[in-house]
């Protein structure tokens, strides 16, 4: 077959299966700290799509390309100024177009992280809407007038601190900022907003994009009534949302996010990504009701697609009673619904150093998250085995950890720059001194360094998600008979007659368990997987696991 015909058997296979986001494993670009292919530090649109054949190596269905629209960057991206073009750092229109052309040709989809929660206080609306009460998007944003006293309208609190409602002189109101004062709320209570959105949507759909990652998807809509959020009890509080030592913990936060007019919403979107055939998957951000949320965004066939929650996110390591909990749990609350799975993304610790995980520990829970149901983010340097980048504080760039130095030092840790190659003290990312330093530690840990070991952790990772795209039960199957012997967890997923069964041990010690009944065959021989041998029980020592297919007959 000729480079055309490939390029065009893989563009057709692209279309052909209108749920290929079931079972998806998804790479999260962190575009800042990718790949620079100008010299300025920043990575950008044309080093992505310089490094897509490696991506497209590792054997995942799509990228997540985190934002890159324009945005005078005080959250890096999360703070857009006009959604519909390319902040000049990272290229332009034609840059992104080629992006997703050339993934298209390589069979890998491309979704875009779209922030619509909240814009920047420079984006042309905001600027207008400050103006005055009566101008055309006066009501495009959450204005609130003060209290009798001056202060802010309700008790609410910012996830980077402080209040979340910041004075504005000119219009003598108060405006909503769930995040830093920059980002301003938009008010989706008001039909035009939503309207808007929805042209935002289909402006990146008619450029290709297969579909969209949604930033805080439960924080659009704010309370009508603008009511106080009660305080959370200190037995409840978890900071997998924001640190601990942020107040933010210390509310429950009922009418500030987690609306039901939001299913309105969300049933509008879903109704244009259908026109189009694409997906989108929701970031769930709430410490206490995440898996009953993801349940009720993704269920019914007519919201969006995916949401993944803060379950695998959280500072405390997963253990096997966790993932029962967790699985029983979102089982019981929507067993339709479909979750998407990550331990580590830009906003968090990496989960190596978050769980203080041991080499042999990484690739457990590498090939336990490939076992789960539903879909999987990995992000960038993932599959290396990154540990959490140790940042100076005079090197620091996230306004969250600037703010709460040195209890929480922000998320600049987990976003430094990927490591290509270690010839340099710059990894291979950029021939400049990048936006934030490479650590030392991780340029023995680069991509270049681990290809040439077969037992390297980015080896056991395109093994692992070969495995799921090899048994179609791990990506698409029923989750059942789920148990937890000790540490070690063991669940059956079944699909089309076929019957995978898991069992993985989370712990430092040697567990024995009764080996199910029937005839198997060890599919996770490339993994390192423990064999099932009939009339003996099944002995996971620490860290190892038995993946298993049911032989027929």
């Amino acid at each position: 077959m000729t480079k055309v015909n490939v390029e065009t058997a893989k563009k057709s296979a692209l279309v052909r299966d209108p749920d290929w986001w079931r079972g998806a494993v998804i790479y999260q670009i962190y575009p800042r700290s990718f790949q620079d292919s100008t010299g300025d530090g920043v990575g950008d649109l044309r080093g992505i799509a310089q490094r897509l054949p490696y991506i497209a190596s590792l054997g995942v269905d799509a990228i997540w390309i985190s934002p890159f629209f324009t945005s005078p960057m005080k959250d890096f991206g999360y703070d857009v100024s006009n959604y519909c073009d390319v902040d000049p750092m990272f290229g332009d229109l034609h840059d992104f177009d080629a992006v997703v052309e050339a993934a298209h040709a390589l069979g890998v989809r491309v979704i875009i992280d779209l922030v619509l929660s909240h814009t920047s206080d420079v984006h042309p609306w905001f600027e207008q809407s400050r103006t005055s009460r009566d101008n055309p998007t006066a009501d495009w944003y959450v204005w609130a007038d003060p209290k009798p006293d001056g202060t802010p309208p309700n008790n609410w609190l910012s996830i980077f601190g402080g209040s979340a409602w910041q004075f504005d002189g000119t219009r003598m109101q108060y405006y909503l900022h769930n995040f830093l004062t920059s980002q301003p709320d938009l008010n989706f209570h008001n039909p035009e907003v939503v309207d808007a959105i929805l042209d935002v949507e289909r402006f990146w759909l008619e450029r290709g994009v297969d579909g969209f990652r949604l930033d805080t998807i439960n924080f659009y809509y704010a309370d009508k009534e603008l009511r106080d959020n009660p305080a959370c009890p200190p037995e409840m509080r978890n900071d997998s949302i924001a640190p601990s030592v942020n107040p933010y913990n210390w509310q429950e936060h009922l009418y500030s996010k987690n609306q039901p007019e939001n299913l309105g919403f969300l049933k509008k979107f879903r109704e244009v990504l259908n026109e189009y055939g694409a997906v989108a998957v929701g970031e769930v951000g709430d410490a206490q009701r995440g898996l009953e949320i993801m349940a009720e965004y993704t269920s019914g066939g007519d919201k969006v697609q995916m949401c993944y929650s803060f379950e695998m996110l959280q500072p405390k390591l997963l253990a096997a009673g966790d993932l029962v909990a967790m699985q029983t749990k979102l089982n019981e609350e929507a067993p339709e619904a479909w979750p998407c799975w990550a331990l580590s993304n830009h906003d968090t610790i990496r989960h190596v150093t978050r769980w203080h995980l041991s080499p042999p520990a990484i690739k457990t829970y590498a090939t336990l998250l490939v076992c789960q149901r539903g879909s999987v983010c990995l992000y960038q340097g993932e599959e290396l085995g990154l540990a959490e980048a140790d940042v100076a504080f005079e090197d620091l760039q996230d306004p969250y950890g600037i703010q709460f130095w040195p209890e929480f030092k922000g998320r600049d840790g987990c976003r430094t720059p990927m490591v290509w190659e270690p010839s340099n003290s710059y990894g291979g990312f950029s021939e400049a001194k990048p936006w934030l330093p490479v650590a030392p530690e991780h340029l023995g840990r680069s991509v270049s360094v681990q290809e040439e070991d077969e037992h390297s952790v980015l080896h056991h990772y395109r093994a692992a998600i070969a495995l799921r795209h090899d048994h179609p039960a791990l990506a698409r199957g029923t989750f059942e008979d789920l148990e937890q012997i000790g540490e070690v967890v063991h669940f059956v997923r079944r699909w089309e007659g076929k019957e995978v069964y898991c069992a993985f041990n989370l712990g430092e010690l040697t567990v024995d368990i009764d080996a199910p009944e029937g005839h198997w065959t060890n599919i996770a021989e490339d993994l390192n997987g423990v064999a099932i041998r009939e009339y003996a029980q099944l002995r996971l020592g620490p860290w190892e696991y038995c993946i298993a297919l049911k032989q027929e007959g």
